[in-house]
């Protein structure tokens, strides 16, 4: 990691769900928390608690130097509105596949 730059994972019990235009694309009990430098709190819930059916992979990549490289899925109305690490950097392998979202409602 850079210097003052810092990437923290713990397995969280939060009760983490997904709505978006009226329909539940996630709920889950066992998201992972991951807090970097700089960054949101961001939850990434397994693959088996998100609607992938209700998903479309997207051709959109990103790189980030403390993760690796992103691949994303969208809504029809919502180009790029999940992303996950398929092959994260090792500092960070926990969040393999598991599914992020821009908006989450967590309680």
């Amino acid at each position: 990691m850079a210097e003052g730059h810092t990437i923290t994972i713990e397995q969280g019990a939060q009760h983490v769900r997904v709505v978006h235009g009226g329909q539940v694309l996630a709920e889950s009990d066992r998201p992972l928390v991951l807090r970097e430098t700089g960054c949101p709190v961001r939850y990434y819930l397994p693959p088996e608690d998100v609607r992938l059916d209700l998903l479309t992979p997207s051709d959109t990549h990103t790189y980030c130097p403390f993760k690796g490289t992103a691949s994303y899925w969208s809504r029809p109305d919502a180009a790029d509105l999940v992303w996950a690490y398929p092959d994260p950097k090792p500092d960070v392998s926990e969040i393999r596949d598991h599914l992020c979202f821009y908006e989450a409602d967590v309680s």
